[in-house]
């Protein structure tokens, strides 16, 4: 019994001081970022949603996307979330609670949000959840609310 409370402890205690595991990435959407991560992907299709923690189609779709990256991994999935970067935290642990620490994450970086959307895209009023599939020859499809997992799997497959 002395043993199994001495394993126990010791376990513990290396659990207390291990490090951390890495946390994702999240990096700052200002203006120009749209630009930059379109022309990263370029010659590729992938997939940018627009999201936010207050959203409630936004957490379903990240459900969607939680499958749809196990059923095709080599999905390119880009996320960004339009809250602010103090909300990186929550953020974070949102994306990882579904599974989606493996995404490119951005988060609005700058006050005039209606100006990052406006550089997305001047049809954009900011309503949410909005995605963009952007085909290999940088044609761009978008889409204000929420998705069907059948649409997006139609696209993927169309690819």
């Amino acid at each position: 019994m002395k043993r199994l409370v001495f394993l126990a402890g010791l376990s513990l205690a290396i659990l207390a001081f291990a490090p951390a595991a890495a946390a994702q990435e999240i990096k700052p959407f200002s203006q120009g970022s749209f630009q930059q991560l379109v022309s990263a992907h370029k010659g590729k299709p992938f997939i940018v949603n627009f999201w936010s923690l207050s959203c409630v189609y936004c957490k379903d779709e990240l459900g969607m996307f939680k499958k749809l990256t196990k059923k095709y991994p080599k999905l390119d999935l880009v996320l960004v979330s339009t809250d602010t970067p103090e909300e990186v935290k929550s953020i974070s642990a949102t994306l990882a609670k579904f599974s989606l620490n493996k995404a490119e994450a951005w988060v609005f970086a700058d006050s005039n949000a209606d100006r990052l959307r406006f550089e997305v895209d001047k049809r954009w009023y900011g309503e949410l959840p909005r995605t963009y599939f952007v085909s290999a020859k940088n044609e761009m499809k978008a889409i204000s609310g929420k998705l069907e997992q059948k649409d997006v799997e139609q696209w993927i497959n169309g690819q």
